[in-house]
């Protein structure tokens, strides 16, 4: 893509879902932006975290053949004993090992994607959407922090003059102008909260809260539809002093119009050993039935609807 003669770098996206019924109203396309200024200890899609591509490595498909280490244009990967190691530092992500893998043990996530590309993909299931009240919702990593975000604003402001309806999926750790030059063309906001603990925040997310917080402040008072996401893990965020902060923050005048209760589940676990990861499965599990619908009846003396699940 070009404006004014000079080459413009385009978003990278990591996936395209379509047929997506968890990511706001009716049937939607999720578009996954790469890069995320958080880092959750139990965050599903870990390849998103970083804006360049990322390789995944599959350990049980690989035969330790070292083709991939021949053909590595950077010198990235090295055989020790019989097994690729990659310098990821090294690593570009430019995925001549994936297409030269015999076993197809590698994958590379991340790809720069124009806004007409991504128009045109969102567009191709108008008719579900129309028939649904589904459309596309933006999603990450962080949509907010993606780069160039004049792209990101060029993808909401197309949608919107075709009619399509945007959701943004967000942490909220993004600044405010970013926000400001989205919302005309935004249907509502999936807006998520770790935590309100400023600690329990920190230790577990990898950043402050007070951005977070400030952003929900200002989209309640823009007159913005929020619906408002609470990712809960048993013994780190679901705690009563923790939804009653939640409980507090709403009645200091912030309005949503739905709240989301989401268990904890471990359905990315297996990429961390793909990015040569660990991963904390022993201190991260889903709050009980139970103490799910005790959280949700503290909540519900919003008068706000809530749902347990996505």
């Amino acid at each position: 893509m070009k404006i004014k003669g000079m080459c413009v770098k385009m978003p990278q996206v990591f996936d395209i879902q379509k047929y997506s019924i968890h990511d706001g109203d009716g049937i939607r396309t999720s578009i996954f932006f790469q890069g995320c200024p958080l880092r959750c200890a139990w965050c599903h899609n870990p390849e998103s975290q970083q804006k360049k591509p990322q390789l995944l490595w599959n350990r049980e498909k690989c035969t330790g053949c070292g083709w991939c280490a021949g053909v590595c244009p950077q010198k990235a990967i090295t055989m020790e004993q019989g097994v690729p190691v990659l310098d990821r530092d090294a690593c570009i992500g430019c995925g001549k090992c994936v297409m030269e893998c015999l076993e197809s043990a590698r994958a590379v996530s991340g790809e720069r994607k124009s806004v007409r590309e991504l128009l045109e993909a969102g567009e191709k299931d108008r008719v579900f959407y129309e028939e649904s009240g589904g459309g596309v919702t933006l999603s990450g990593g962080e949509v907010m922090t993606a780069e160039p975000f004049e792209e990101v604003v060029e993808l909401c402001r197309g949608f919107f003059e075709k009619g399509i309806s945007v959701f943004i999926d967000t942490s909220g750790f993004a600044s405010w102008e970013r926000f400001e030059r989205i919302l005309p063309y935004v249907t509502a906001f999936l807006y998520d909260i770790k935590a309100v603990n400023p600690e329990t925040h920190q230790k577990w997310i990898g950043v402050d809260n007070r951005l977070i917080l400030e952003n929900l402040r200002k989209l309640s008072a823009a007159g913005a539809d929020i619906r408002l996401r609470l990712p809960l893990v048993s013994g780190i965020n679901d705690s009563r002093e923790e939804i009653e902060a939640v409980l507090q923050l709403l009645q200091s005048g912030i309005h949503v119009r739905k709240i989301h209760l989401l268990p904890y589940h471990d359905i990315g676990k297996n990429k961390y050993a793909r990015l040569d990861r660990s991963y904390d499965e022993a201190a991260l599990a889903p709050p009980t039935p139970e103490h799910l619908e005790e959280l949700a009846e503290i909540l519900r003396q919003t008068g706000v609807p809530v749902v347990i699940g996505g």
